[in-house]
């Protein structure tokens, strides 16, 4: 059950039904993340980095493939469910594709290039070594390109911990995290 109600897409008023307007425009619907995120500022800096990163050097095929691969990390049933969703509705994403994406792999190698510096940012905490900047432009990635990955990790990090925090109520459908086994 959800730590905080949502707020209510029909009687939101002022700045916050703005917000909410915005993301049903966009999604054609307003998920529960969002309403959630609507009782603080979150929810404006959420649609501002993610329209900002959706005009960036990034495909939203491997958005969403980064997407996949850092709620996986962070054991986010709420944005692999979404992600899950939006991966092969809207990115096309076969379910093969999709599977390999929550290991941070593909069979595509700019993708696969793409999710070897996300797990090494998501792996490090941001704390990346010269040598995962020299493996990324080696396989042909840029400076923006590593930029904008660095972004998508960063919004995905957000919105896993907030719906963490707050238990947010799955509204797509369910996808859990995979089991993690204790090492040995």
């Amino acid at each position: 059950m959800a730590r905080i109600d949502p707020v209510d897409y029909e009687t939101a008023g002022g700045r916050t039904k703005a917000l909410l307007d915005t993301v049903k425009a966009a999604l054609g619907a307003t998920p529960n993340m969002t309403t959630t995120m609507a009782h603080s500022a979150v929810l404006e800096g959420w649609l501002g980095l993610n329209g900002a990163l959706r005009k960036g050097s990034i495909s939203g095929a491997d958005g969403e493939r980064i997407a996949l691969a850092v709620a996986e990390a962070n054991e986010c049933a709420y944005c692999l469910s979404a992600h899950s969703y939006l991966a092969t509705a809207v990115a096309h994403l076969d379910a093969d594709e999709v599977e390999r994406a929550r290991r941070f792999e593909s069979l595509d190698p700019r993708s696969a290039a793409v999710l070897a510096f996300a797990r090494s940012v998501v792996d490090t905490n941001g704390g990346v070594g010269d040598s995962d900047i020299d493996a990324a432009h080696r396989a042909g990635l840029t400076d923006p390109q590593l930029g904008d990955i660095v972004g998508h990790v960063a919004v995905n990090v957000l919105t896993n911990y907030f719906n963490r925090a707050f238990e947010v109520d799955v509204d797509f459908p369910v996808v859990h995290p995979h089991e993690r086994r204790p090492a040995a």
